[in-house]
């Protein structure tokens, strides 16, 4: 246990960072990165500069995909015994497309008290600046990318609600191929790459035309995509 002065209890605490632009953090997530006991983070290069700007030292353990069913165990039982713990992801909200889940769902078996602070998540601009339909819609994260796509395509198809998804940028162009197969070339569709960095962009259009767009233009950066329900 460190010696600093307190403002956090024993517990896990979820802590978004920012996804690009990190003048994005909140002062409270800032506080609390600085008083918790351990910092858990997705990868420990990408998180340990986000901790050198703002001058934070507390001490950094890896939690990602990889270990994470090894470690929850321990991290349940370190919290049990007093300490606080902090969970980060590279960008935006734990456990959203990100390592979380696995260690959330077990400090609530355990009756370990969880609290998320609010914060950074791609695909809630994304959405707001689609100008697609925002009072409904379902968030699909990454396809699957081989077993189980076509299913997953086939069923979302019927989807009604605006549908958003993450893409990477070397498979973004099979995913809105499959779109144009699956949804039809001329459903309304919004692309948003880089979001609040310099070189962010949104394209808007059919899905045939965002598929023009991008076949002249190299993509590069993380991809939200926003797609229109079936009318």
């Amino acid at each position: 246990m460190n010696s600093k002065l307190k403002t956090v209890d024993s517990k896990l605490y979820l802590v978004p960072t920012p996804i690009g632009n990190l003048e994005d953090i909140t002062l409270r997530a800032i506080r609390v990165l600085k008083d918790v006991d351990l910092i858990l983070a997705e990868d420990t290069r990408t998180s340990g500069k986000l901790l050198k700007h703002f001058e934070i030292s507390t001490h950094m353990h890896s939690h990602h995909m990889h270990n994470e069913h090894k470690t929850v165990a321990n991290i349940v039982q370190r919290i049990k015994n007093g300490e606080s713990i902090a969970l980060i992801s590279d960008a935006g909200t734990p456990a959203i497309s990100d390592p979380g889940f696995l260690l959330t769902r077990a400090c609530i078996e355990n009756g370990v008290e969880i609290e998320c602070l609010p914060g950074a998540t791609a695909f809630v601009p994304a959405l707001v600046n689609s100008g697609l339909p925002n009072d409904k819609f379902v968030f699909e994260g990454f396809l699957p990318v081989k077993k189980g796509r076509q299913t997953r395509l086939t069923f979302l198809a019927e989807e009604t609600r605006t549908i958003i998804f993450y893409e990477s940028p070397h498979k973004l162009l099979k995913t809105l191929t499959h779109f144009g197969e699956y949804f039809g070339a001329d459903r309304p569709i919004s692309v948003s790459r880089e979001l609040t960095k310099l070189y962010e962009e949104t394209v808007r259009g059919t899905v045939a035309e965002v598929i023009e767009y991008f076949t002249k233009k190299d993509p590069k950066g993380e991809f939200v995509i926003v797609i229109g329900g079936k009318k």
